[in-house]
């Protein structure tokens, strides 16, 4: 059979297991609190794949894989460093999270932050900018897309629509339930595929020349281009010094508690499984962080062919199982592709439709009805509002997917994630290690981290205004940096760290009562 037949049936097979899973999660869910969170219900082995499955998107399977077609060695060390960031994040802020989120009831990101500084206003902010997290949907469907028509044959609006189909129907049957039991199967499929590349790029395969192994590969890359194989790469903001490859780490700290993924913290059944989830969720992270490798491995055997007219980087991977082996494997390992693109979505889908069913309408329009539903039908009433708000997020998500088709997936991702992860930084991660934020140094690190990162990445500031001297040679370092998702995005961490310090320094604490009950038992 051709390459298109075997996918098509392999696809088929794996749609109907995951609408199984959809239908099996839903049994599950009999109250608006499982569709959100399905608090306490799994153990930390499979969370651990879950958590792992839902961090290693489509960025990391196709966006790292063509950015190491594009840049070479040097995107090793996002390899590396990005999960190692991330989990240091989750292991600081770990604790206070799921044992204070649990005390409160908390259903989402936004609400727990709402709660730990008494404050209706952060809870809205945060919800509102968690709409930003949409970049980050969308970059899933644009890989989505990508693997469905190469592995399908189908034009870009069917391979997006397919796309978009498969994950409302499982989603918006199951919600967290559906979310954390297809992630954790998802997880081990995947899991398989790292350690496959990982294999085929230590071992050079498919690649010919006088040398074997990783050293032909080398050779390959050399040949080439001499920038692919340095410690960093001048040509581009994303390695071009050691300060890119520090921004890597940093940025990437507050990654594990954006809304898609902290809210996975309160499955888990108990916390003194946290050491064990941390361990198991760390070392399957950082094994799913090498599928970078691919992309070298892509440019060693296939050279410069995705620079051609119709061809795209974000291809690498893909086109790297097709080159290597026959067209069945190819296509089953396809499907391991898929897999990491549907993990993420559907837990971004999830944490978008809560912050409308439960930050937006139960939290704050609920309270000021003259004559609010009674619990039963509060509850009903919620899980309504988030099966539909699940389909109105995904169709918007579509749209922007489709206009930003032609941009590498990674970048759209930090589109999304970027200004998030900046805002997080001082209320949430210095929030959990420090007792002393105050709900306006809250506020001043949420917007100030936020809008560092906008004002860097999107390059508002012009060197040009300023006259020669120190202030102009640091606005065009800022202006080099702007391309540079990582760089933009540790800058505004370290801005909302510091204002979130400042202000709380000089603004009226919180209530000891209400922080020595927050940090209790943590």
């Amino acid at each position: 059979m051709s390459l298109i037949a075997w996918s098509w049936t392999f696809l088929i097979i794996y749609i109907g297991g995951m609408l199984a899973i959809g239908v099996l999660a839903g049994r599950r869910v009999k109250h608006a609190d499982d569709f959100a969170t399905a608090r306490g219900a799994y153990g930390p082995l499979f969370l651990a794949f879950a958590f792992a499955a839902t961090t290693a998107s489509g960025a990391t399977f196709l966006g790292s894989s063509g950015l190491g077609y594009e840049w070479g060695l040097p995107t090793m060390w996002g390899c590396f460093l990005y999960p190692t960031g991330m989990y240091v994040g989750v292991l600081v802020a770990m604790r206070l999270i799921t044992t204070s989120g649990h005390r409160f009831g908390n259903r989402s990101i936004p609400e727990y932050l709402g709660d730990r500084y008494q404050s209706e206003g952060i809870r809205i902010l945060i919800s509102v900018f968690s709409l930003v997290l949409f970049f980050y949907l969308a970059g899933q469907l644009v890989s989505g897309l990508v693997m469905f028509e190469i592995m399908l044959g189908l034009s870009p609006l069917w391979a997006l629509l397919i796309t978009t189909s498969v994950l409302l129907i499982y989603v918006v049957l199951g919600g967290a339930h559906a979310d954390i039991l297809t992630d954790g199967v998802q997880g081990f499929m995947m899991l398989l595929v790292a350690v496959m590349v990982i294999v085929l790029f230590l071992t050079g395969f498919g690649v010919d020349g006088e040398r074997a192994g990783l050293l032909g590969i080398i050779d390959s890359l050399t040949e080439q281009d001499a920038h692919l194989v340095g410690a960093l790469n001048a040509e581009t903001a994303l390695y071009h010094s050691w300060w890119s490859v520090v921004a890597i780490f940093i940025a990437h700290i507050p990654l594990g508690l954006l809304p898609h993924l902290g809210n996975k913290l309160w499955a888990l059944q108990s916390v003194s499984q946290q050491k064990s989830f941390i361990r198991l969720a760390f070392t399957f992270g950082l094994t799913l962080g090498m599928l970078g490798l691919g992309g070298l491995l892509a440019r060693a055997i296939l050279g410069d062919a995705l620079y051609a007219e119709g061809a795209n980087p974000n291809q690498a991977l893909p086109l790297l199982f097709i080159e290597l082996f026959p067209t069945w494997l190819a296509a089953l390992i396809g499907v391991g592709v898929l897999a990491a693109i549907m993990s993420t979505a559907d837990g971004l889908v999830i944490s978008s439709s809560q912050v409308i069913a439960n930050d937006l309408y139960r939290r704050t329009i609920v309270p000021r009805l003259k004559n609010p539903p009674n619990a039963e039908q509060l509850d009903r009433r919620i899980l309504s509002i988030s099966r539909v708000a699940t389909v109105v997020v995904l169709v918007l998500c579509t749209a922007l997917a489709w206009a930003l088709v032609e941009t590498n997936i990674a970048l759209i991702v930090w589109i999304g994630n970027g200004g998030m992860m900046a805002a997080f930084a001082g209320p949430l991660v210095v929030g959990a290690l420090w007792r002393g934020v105050t709900c306006k140094g809250a506020y001043a690190g949420l917007v100030s981290g936020f809008v560092t990162f906008l004002a860097l990445h999107t390059q508002m500031i012009d060197p040009a205004w300023f006259a020669p001297g120190p202030l102009h040679t640091a606005v065009a370092w800022l202006h080099a940096e702007g391309p540079s998702p990582f760089s933009c995005a540790t800058l505004g961490e370290l801005m909302s760290v510091a204002c979130t310090y400042v202000v709380s320094k000089a603004t009226q604490p919180l209530p000891e009562s209400h922080v020595k009950a927050l940090f209790e038992g943590t």
